[in-house]
């Protein structure tokens, strides 16, 4: 990660220009966006649904929200969001709830946009082509934010999350989902295990694509721990920050409010 002004950040285990970092992640997600969402099925066994689950239940969405989800692919949390506002009891008494996705990358959401339930909800749903580090929003325009594995992609991640706060209204939250570190050494092993032999293969063999995948496992190691990260959440300006470690800090779920 770098900070304004640097001339290098990091593109998995190898150092890059950070003017050059957002086209190689584009790059990657070019290349995987029409298998991803079967990748990520086999990568995780199916795990990343209940976590972005969790990430929902944390979130309850209601009807009239308004959800911007960065980062946001082919669009399984907003379209969880939506169906969770819908289904309130009050939904029919207050206007609809609405998601936008915004992701750097046009593949993805051309990926996402044929799925059926996209389609069914098309009159709640938009996608919007853009970056995290300066997203096309009017200030305090969201009720919440969400951003679910995407972070640890982003060339300035302290841009990102002032980008966050800033399109956030008065009480909005902010929910970010994200590979972490295992919070036990023999946890760490099995998951390196996996990650560096498993992962790449099946890049290989269903997406014609093991070197995005090495990426990817990479990038995960290059991410701040827990604390770390929710101290730069803090600096970014949002209170009450927690975190919530996920299938032994696998994963964690960061939520931050702004106040």
């Amino acid at each position: 990660m770098t900070q304004r002004g640097e001339d290098e950040t990091s593109f998995g285990f190898r150092k890059v220009k950070a003017s050059e970092k957002a086209g190689l992640v584009r790059d990657v997600f070019d290349s995987v966006a029409e298998r991803y969402d079967l990748m990520n099925d086999l990568m995780s066994g199916g795990v990343h649904r209940i976590w972005k689950s969790v990430m929902l239940d944390r979130l309850s969405p209601q009807p009239g929200e308004m959800l911007i989800d960065v980062a946001g692919g082919t669009g399984d949390v907003a379209i969880g969001f939506l169906g969770r506002a819908n289904g309130r009891p009050s939904a029919d008494k207050k206007p609809a709830a609405h998601a936008t996705i915004c992701d750097i990358n046009y593949e993805m959401l051309r990926a996402g946009a044929g799925r059926a339930p996209a389609k069914t909800l098309a009159s709640q749903l938009t996608r919007i082509c853009g970056n995290a580090e300066a997203l096309p929003f009017n200030s305090g325009k969201a009720d919440a934010y969400t951003i679910a594995f995407g972070i640890r992609n982003v060339t300035d991640m302290d841009a990102a999350l002032k980008e966050a706060r800033r399109v956030l209204k008065p009480g909005g939250r902010f929910l970010c989902l994200e590979f972490s570190h295992p919070i036990t050494e023999g946890l760490q092993k099995i998951y390196d295990a996996y990650s560096f032999n498993v992962i790449p293969w099946l890049g290989d063999k269903v997406a014609n694509d093991a070197e995005s995948y090495a990426y990817l496992v990479e990038s995960i190691r290059k991410f701040p721990g827990q604390e770390a990260f929710a101290t730069r959440i803090r600096k970014a300006g949002f209170s009450r920050v927690k975190y919530e470690n996920l299938t032994g800090g696998v994963a964690a779920l960061h939520i931050g409010w702004r106040v």
